[in-house]
């Protein structure tokens, strides 16, 4: 897993809330286990027409969302069905931060044992944050895991929370497996 210090990217806009994950990949995806390819596949059935071909007026399918590292989206996102397959799809297709008012519990778990970083701000400055990317061709956002704030080159700046633990497995780039696994001169004395 690749450590998260400090994101720079651009910034794409999913203004909705109560986004499950059945609508982040749908369970038509669901039948791998590798943790890659499923960016093409990531909210296919807003992405796409009937015919296959991408819908214009979806979010992620206009030219400014191009090249996006950073989702800003509303209350409550993750919802519904516990899939490890929805962050992998968001990493996939090149988010590394996904910023909302809310997640979903196993959501928000999910996202941090895969390397996506989830970030709650307030819903104003959420609101403030969409506006100034909606009038934008090109917004980017920093988003410092280390210090815990999220900032743009206008001068907003909003401090976040994070549980000590998974902010540090973050910096690290470790998942459980990981973290277990460095230990392993402690279990292999155990055992002995």
């Amino acid at each position: 897993m690749e450590p998260v210090d400090v994101i720079e990217g651009k910034v794409s806009v999913l203004s909705r809330a109560d986004v499950d994950t059945d609508q982040i990949i749908p369970k038509q995806f669901l039948k791998r286990i590798e943790r890659t390819g499923f960016g093409p596949s990531l909210f296919y059935d807003w992405r796409y027409l009937p015919d296959g071909s991408p819908d214009p007026a979806f979010e992620l399918n206009r030219p400014s969302a191009v090249g996006a590292t950073i989702l800003l989206t509303g209350a409550n996102f993750g919802c519904g069905s516990s899939r490890e397959h929805a962050p992998w799809a968001l990493a996939d297709y090149g988010f590394r931060v996904v910023i909302a008012p809310s997640f979903a519990d196993i959501f928000y778990g999910n996202c941090c044992q895969n390397g996506l970083l989830p970030v709650v701000l307030q819903e104003a400055e959420i609101g403030g944050l969409i506006r100034r990317a909606q009038g934008s061709d090109a917004y980017d956002l920093t988003v410092d895991l280390a210090s815990c704030r999220v900032s743009d080159r206008a001068g907003f700046s909003a401090g976040f929370t994070i549980d000590p633990y998974r902010r540090e497995m973050l910096l690290r780039g470790l998942d459980e497996i990981g973290r277990t696994l460095e230990q392993e001169y402690r279990i292999a004395a155990f055992e002995r």
